[in-house]
């Protein structure tokens, strides 16, 4: 029974939409709170059937009357439960308050909600544990949580109990103290500032509420006192944002009362945690923001203790609190403390990277007693913050980049605040960016370059009037770009950003005109089809500037493609055609096309005489078609792309007369973008049955009387050479059905002319060229998808995959399809032996090998992997995952040597043997890299085990 309620339960958990449509909220409900009655269920499993009550309660308690009859059934299985059951009950507590919360039973003070009030109330105040074996002490504690958590969503509703909590505070022992004060604070935060929005309220009425006098007129005000607050979120802060709403209760100097109760709650803070200390200083720094004549240097005795505090959460109460009363509660040696000790904060070498950064970002909003301006939320430089104070927050190449990119964001500010007087800072700078160039130049990886892109951007965001640097940086990244075309899509992306950012700079105008000078005096010798592709690119997005001059574009262009021996038009390569097509649409709608018309013409004419790809020759024929018929203010009215609105394509009134239906005209020849994927790319697994049957009939099969006429110095000899042969395998085949999504639009039932383009995310892998699909219905079986890919580095990767095609009805479509994820293991071949080979020679291969990997050479490395299993699950492990790459004798059960060989020239040798203790894997392999990449393969394998044990790994690598 217990098993069968935590599969419902957790199933309920995971998807209770999915769950409740097999039945009803109503039932289920019912089945749970059957369960709770019954005396046979254990209290652990009615531990588990609360779990669906308090994380969805609005769920099975859709309605206000629902609601209260649940919560009457849970308080009567709570009187029914004894007190030993503490866990039980405490979950108890928390169902009903979230059920009575969600119901809204509470706001209209139905009869459970007063009696769970009461309960509750009751629960908080029992002080017949104070002897007992502590059963009872985490019910008292969950109580007082859940007044806590009723007070948050209903303020003032226990606006009458101010006194009793506070005396059960200051009675109680350490051990409830927390609970207490946290309970005491909120009430009386949330009374006070109800006290402010009563017209002629002040210190009678305050002295009246924590004198516990309210509760005559509380039964009054049953039927309306929580609905003068609608919204509880309104109290979520009330100093947050200029001091001038706070709401204030005018009370006169005489508020000896309050004054001693904020003193006693302070006093006490100290033995609470640091979360909660600074929960309580925040509702105390409202009640003092609230409350005029109860003067801030009451937190005087508390500053000494949260200056030196080392917690983040106290340290930002201490900022809340000097953004609240300035001067008036800090001095300014005080706050020259404060900003050195975020400075230093901000840099020590034992703190979290996030740590640091919060510490960098409260630099930016730092509270001032004297602030310059009243900015809020705008980041801003504090007075005190001097370029030499910041001097030690340099950005270094030894960063993380979340740390560089905040360095250097402060610095900028710093030496823009300072002028042209800390030359030497901005030449650091600088010199910096310059660094990270360089790194991205010699071949860093993603993340540096991503950094680099984001520190240009940074610094040119403050100084991009300073030519000196501008300039430096077009010449840098114009250099750049010749030597890694492959950053044109970031370069691209740095002129947008930039040009949107700074709209009064030419800045983007000049690094676009200055790459379209690099391109265009590219070499035709040097250009190859890998770089064209991004040149083109470029091009293209040279050619939406009108200021920039386009006839040095026209002239590459009409020089790649002209030559007889052209690569590019005999290749037909269509995605390198739609390049081009798209340099010359952009040009077609430039300022300047009655000076570019000849040259474009003789282009577009070209590409539909000579280029190999049909639909690239309609299109450049279409493209010429208009060019030469219609104006420029027609042609640009009808090729001008509609504007998105909601996520949806608009079209535009197109000015062309030459037919009725432009519009159609427009959109058939448009390639729409899906909302969402129309299909995707699964992996079709192969039987391992089949692959294990078919390898044990090849050794069967195998010749005996072909002998390895190798002698054993020269098997090793032997095998090298066969790596140089082109036989051996250097791609890895992976196939894949084209299957339709689960989301259903019956345009896209019929799909044509598919054509799959792949992005690689590193660069491990070869690129991958694109793959064409004939068609794609999907009441037919699904055509499966032969990817073929050539490592670098046998590496687990991901590719990003789109494709283009064609619905049924004549449009064209580009979607975006999930990310195919290739694993550690799909680059596993077999040993690639000569055929001539017995299994006595491989043997005597993979010792020779395995003594060379364990030398103490470059790349090559040992490792020990353990783990308990048992003979019969080991037996299976190998026969279901490494039988195609078994070298010894399955017969020979007492050790099991296996070889993977991973393109195009990794090995990894395994000896599987059972030990006493445990099943050990002794690892050798010739690439180092690989261990992580097979030990977290094998800790897959073990943990699918159902029996499995626990499994550890001891590395040892040479």
């Amino acid at each position: 029974m217990a098993a069968a309620w935590a599969e419902r339960v957790s199933t309920f958990k995971s998807k209770p939409s999915r769950f409740l449509s097999a039945t009803t909220a109503e039932t289920f409900l019912a089945e749970l709170l059957r369960e709770l009655r019954d005396d046979r269920a254990s209290y652990n499993v009615k531990v588990l059937l609360l779990s669906p009550i308090c994380e969805h309660p609005a769920l099975l308690c859709p309605s206000d009357c629902v609601g209260e009859e649940t919560a009457l059934e849970l308080m009567s299985v709570f009187a029914q439960c004894p007190p030993k059951y503490a866990h039980f009950r405490c979950h108890l507590l928390v169902a009903l308050t979230s059920v009575l919360i969600c119901t809204s039973c509470m706001s209209s003070l139905s009869r459970a909600s007063q009696d769970f009030l009461d309960l509750l109330l009751q629960l908080s105040q029992d002080i017949s544990d104070l002897h007992s074996d502590g059963i009872l002490h985490s019910v008292r504690v969950t109580a007082c949580e859940c007044l806590q958590e009723l007070e948050a969503c209903f303020p003032g509703l226990l606006t009458q109990h101010v006194e009793l909590f506070s005396g059960l505070r200051q009675q109680d022992t350490f051990r409830f103290h927390q609970a207490y004060a946290g309970l005491h604070s909120l009430v009386l935060r949330n009374a006070v500032y109800q006290l402010t929005q009563e017209t002629g309220a002040g210190a009678e009425q305050l002295k009246a509420v924590l004198g516990g006098n309210t509760s005559v007129a509380w039964e009054a005000d049953q039927d309306s006192g929580l609905m003068n607050i609608k919204d509880s979120s309104i109290l979520s802060s009330v100093i947050l944002g200029s001091m001038s709403t706070v709401p204030t209760l005018h009370t006169g100097p005489d508020c000896k009362e309050l004054r001693s109760v904020l003193s006693s709650l302070l006093e006490e803070s100290y033995i609470l945690t640091p979360l909660s200390q600074a929960a309580l200083l925040y509702r105390l720094t409202e009640v003092v923001a609230m409350v005029p004549g109860v003067a801030p240097a009451i937190f005087r005795a508390q500053l000494l203790r949260l200056l030196g505090t080392s917690k983040v959460c106290l340290l930002h109460t201490t900022l809340l609190l000097k953004c609240a009363f300035t001067d008036s509660l800090f001095s300014a040696e005080d706050e020259a403390f404060i900003l050195k000790r975020l400075v230093v904060l901000s840099q020590h070498p034992l703190l979290t990277t996030p740590t640091k950064l919060f510490y960098m970002d409260c630099i930016l909003h730092f509270p001032e007693n004297r602030p310059i301006n009243c900015g809020g939320s705008e980041e801003s430089l504090p007075v005190l913050l001097t370029p030499q104070l910041a001097s030690t927050l340099v950005p270094t190449v030894f960063n993380d980049s979340a740390t560089m990119l905040a360095r250097l964001n402060l610095l900028c500010l710093v030496y823009l605040e300072e002028g042209e007087e800390e030359g030497r800072g901005l030449d650091y700078l600088y010199e910096h960016i310059i660094s990270l160039l360089h790194t991205v130049e010699n071949g860093g990886g993603r993340e540096i370059v991503v950094t680099f892109f984001r520190a240009v951007f940074l610094f040119l965001s403050y100084f991009y009037h300073m030519e000196c640097f501008s300039n430096g940086l077009i010449e840098k990244l114009c250099k750049l770009y010749r030597h890694h075309t492959r950053l044109a899509p970031q370069l691209i992306n740095l002129a947008d950003q930039t040009q949107d950012r700074l709209a009064e700079s030419n800045w983007a105008v000049d690094l676009l005109k200055e790459l379209q000078r690099v391109i265009t005096n590219v070499p035709l010798a040097q250009l190859t089809l890998k770089n064209l592709p991004w040149h083109l690119k470029m091009l293209a997005r040279v050619a939406e500037e009108g200021k920039a001059p386009q006839h040095s574009t026209l002239s590459f262009l009409y020089s790649v493609i002209t030559p007889v021996s052209s690569s590019l038009c005999v290749s037909g390569d269509w995605p390198l055609g739609n390049c081009v097509l798209r340099v010359c649409r952009r040009l077609l709608v430039h300022p300047s096309l009655d000076s570019l018309v000849i040259p474009l013409a003789d282009i577009l004419q070209h590409l539909a005489c000579h280029y190999s790809d049909t639909d690239i020759q309609d299109h450049a024929r279409l493209y010429y078609t208009l060019l030469t018929t219609l104006s420029q203010e027609k042609l640009a009215g009808l090729l001008a792309q509609g504007a998105t609105e909601g996520g949806r394509w608009v079209k535009k009134r197109s000015l062309s007369c030459l037919m009725g239906d432009s519009e159609g005209l427009t959109s058939l020849l448009t390639i729409h973008q899906t909302e969402k994927a129309i299909f995707s790319l699964v992996e079709v697994d192969s039987d391992p049955q089949q692959e294990t049957q078919e390898y044990r009939e090849s050794l069967l099969n195998q010749n005996e009387t072909n002998i390895c006429t190798d002698e054993v110095n020269t098997t090793l000899e032997a095998y090298r050479c066969q790596l140089s042969s082109p036989d051996v395998p250097s791609e890895i085949t992976l196939n894949y059905q084209l299957v339709h999504t689960e989301t259903y639009d019956s345009c896209f039932d019929q799909l044509f002319s598919i054509r799959l383009h792949f992005t690689l995310t590193d660069e491990h892998y070869e690129e991958l060229r694109d793959i064409s699909v004939p068609c794609l219905f999907r009441e037919r079986p699904s055509p499966v998808v032969k990817l073929r890919l050539k490592p670098r580095q046998p590496f687990p990767t991901t590719l990003h995959a789109s494709a283009i095609f064609t619905n049924q009805d004549g449009l064209s479509w580009h979607t975006i399809l999930p990310d195919i994820h290739v694993a550690f293991q799909q680059a596993f071949t077999p040993l690639p032996a000569p055929l001539a080979w017995r299994q006595e020679c491989k043997l005597n291969l993979f010792e020779r090998l395995w003594d060379e990997f364990s030398s103490e050479s470059q790349d090559c490395a040992t490792t020990l992997f353990c783990c308990k299993l048992k003979e019969s699950d080991l037996i299976s492990l190998v026969e279901k995952h490494f039988l195609p790459f078994l070298i010894s004798d399955w017969s020979h059960k007492e050790e099991f040597k296996v070889i993977f060989f991973l393109p195009p020239q990794s090995h990894v040798l395994l000896k599987i043997r059972p030990e006493v203790d445990a099943v050990h894997f002794d690892i050798a392999t010739d690439n180092w890299q690989l261990l992580p990449y097979l030990s977290s393969y094998l800790q897959t394998l073990i943990s699918s085990k159902e029996d499995a044990h626990s499994c550890h790994n001891n590395c040892e690598a040479y």
